[in-house]
């Protein structure tokens, strides 16, 4: 079953095409590892599968429903994206964790919270810490965290280790495979070969705007 569907989607900013064409299925529960040259519109392919761009052209859908029949929120609270660069708002960590759950009009999970810092080798003292003084490993682990609070059906992922150590990569790669495992569907870009074909039951190559290839790994 397809989670999420591209048809014929082509992207231009500035007149230029950025992607072009794309046309892909996503099965629910794939995890996919998404590679190329920098440049070739990986990231850009990542925003359109959480509908932070608009196709030019072509349509997607997830399960099966158009995205211009969803509220934008409402969608991207199932298909979560973080970025290679994170964005953390406000003057604390405590602020990005609260605003999972004040946009969802929910009290705050400690449980919840303390197990994920947890499971990413952090303690719940970083609750208190302000953004400015994180490293960004720090906050590449800490924005991995605000996407999960949720369980999100699909997590997009763009380069969420490149600022991480050896051993950090590897906490990283463990608990996103768990979650595959559980059900959640993955799409990753990265630049490092071994980390694609680690966990991925597929990988993707886009090249110059267009799918190169799609692999299916045994």
């Amino acid at each position: 079953m397809a989670i999420l569907e591209f048809k014929d989607v082509s992207y231009t900013h500035n007149e230029k095409n950025i992607l072009e064409n794309i046309s892909i299925e996503i099965d629910l529960g794939d995890f996919i590892s998404i590679v190329g040259h920098s440049g070739s519109g990986k990231s850009t392919f990542l925003k359109l599968c959480s509908d932070l761009i608009t196709p030019t052209d072509g349509y997607i859908k997830y399960k099966d429903k158009y995205f211009s029949d969803y509220d934008p929120i409402e969608l991207r609270k199932n298909i979560a994206y973080c970025f290679q660069t994170p964005y953390l708002f406000g003057d604390t960590v405590m602020d990005n964790i609260s605003f999972a759950y004040s946009i969802r009009g929910k009290k705050i999970d400690l449980d919840r919270v303390n197990k994920l810092f947890s499971m990413f080798n952090l303690n719940e003292d970083y609750l208190e810490k302000e953004v400015l003084n994180l490293s960004g490993g720090e906050k590449q682990r800490i924005a991995l965290i605000r996407s999960l609070l949720f369980n999100p059906e699909v997590l997009l992922l763009d380069e969420v280790t490149s600022a991480l150590d050896v051993d950090n990569t590897l906490v990283v790669e463990s608990v996103i495979n768990s979650l595959n495992e559980k059900g959640t569907t993955i799409l990753w870009v990265t630049h490092n070969i071994e980390q694609s074909r680690k966990y991925a039951n597929k990988v993707l190559t886009i090249d110059t705007g267009k799918i190169k290839s799609l692999e299916v790994i045994a």
